[in-house]
């Protein structure tokens, strides 16, 4: 069954307000994000998201890990944040419509963790809370084909907003509840996936933390979104918290002066090492002349930043 939701006029509106934010970030006159943003956004991730889940390790004890130190706390929790390294450094790997690429990383996260990692359930969970079992997820044997049809709505809605999609996903992988244990760290890793696919800016932005600073607020956008019997009241808090997140980003982006060290940082951080044409440089800097793209090309190729192959219309150029 297709999963229940509605477009509600507020959740069509927070679509355009990210959707804004992220266009704002994205102006030629902005900087690309240093490689330290991308590892502190992922250490503040894994450790909110695990924290949500009973982990005590701090961020300073997940940075020590990350960086091969020593750290003193629980095995399992310790375990637990090496695990979450693992997948959060593949995460441009893992391919948002395939259930596959879900299990192979739900075993990677829950390796030690799992007698059965990487497999969907083979029997009965309930989630509880302290007033008991308030949730029941469906039976063991209906998981595969509900993970299945859940897959299929992710290839099939092609129209649907990413933002609105990944909410939908995350919602109803935890109605599903598929495996034995890390439901909770698994919907919230695959949201990041789908995000990451839609756009890589949200490499750099943490939307677990936010998860986390609202975690009861959280749970009972799940409680109410399973009361109603869909998933609106999780989507739009899904996406105010992602609002929220996506703020924080672009707070602590200050615009700099459009320059050929700028323009040539932006090309190399999206060519990386593939071969472009001038044509390829100018429609990722939108605005400038093909005179000023071509002396950007020739100042890289004097200074060794680009090797230059090839004449004439023939001519492409690499990142050294």
């Amino acid at each position: 069954m297709k999963p229940l939701y509605k477009i509600t006029k507020k959740i069509n509106n927070l679509c355009a307000e990210i959707t804004r934010l992220i266009g704002k970030y994205e102006g030629l006159t902005l900087p690309i994000p240093k490689p330290e943003l991308r590892k502190h956004t992922k250490i503040i991730s894994i450790q909110s998201s695990l924290a949500i889940e009973g982990n005590t390790l701090t961020v300073d004890q997940v940075t020590d890990i990350i960086n091969n130190k020593k750290v003193v706390g629980p095995k399992k929790d310790i375990i637990e944040v090496k695990n979450a390294i693992k997948v959060y450094d593949l995460l441009d790997t893992f391919e948002p419509e395939n259930l596959k690429s879900l299990l192979k990383a739900h075993k990677m996260l829950m390796e030690g963790l799992l007698s059965d990692a990487g497999n969907l359930r083979n029997g009965n969970v309930g989630v509880r809370s302290e007033s008991g079992i308030v949730h029941m997820a469906p039976k063991y044997t209906l998981v595969p084909e509900l993970m299945e049809n859940l897959f299929s709505f992710l290839k099939k809605e092609k129209d649907l907003h990413s933002l609105i999609k990944s909410s939908v996903f995350h919602y109803e992988f935890e109605f599903i509840h598929p495996f034995m244990d890390g439901n909770g760290r698994m919907g919230r890793l695959w949201q990041s996936v789908i995000l990451f696919h839609y756009d890589k800016i949200f490499e750099y932005i943490p939307v677990e933390t936010i998860i986390k600073q609202r975690q009861m607020e959280y749970y009972q956008a799940i409680q109410k979104s399973t009361n109603q019997g869909e998933s609106t009241a999780f989507i739009q808090f899904m996406l105010e918290t992602i609002k929220q997140a996506t703020i924080q980003f672009t707070k602590g982006i200050k615009p700099v002066r459009q320059s050929t060290e700028v323009r040539l940082n932006m090309a190399c951080e999206h060519f990386k090492k593939k071969l472009f044409r001038r044509k390829d440089y100018l429609d990722i800097n939108s605005g400038i002349s093909p005179q000023t793209a071509t002396k950007d090309l020739a100042f890289a190729v004097k200074h060794g930043l680009i090797e230059k192959i090839g004449d004439n219309i023939n001519t492409k150029y690499k990142f050294q």
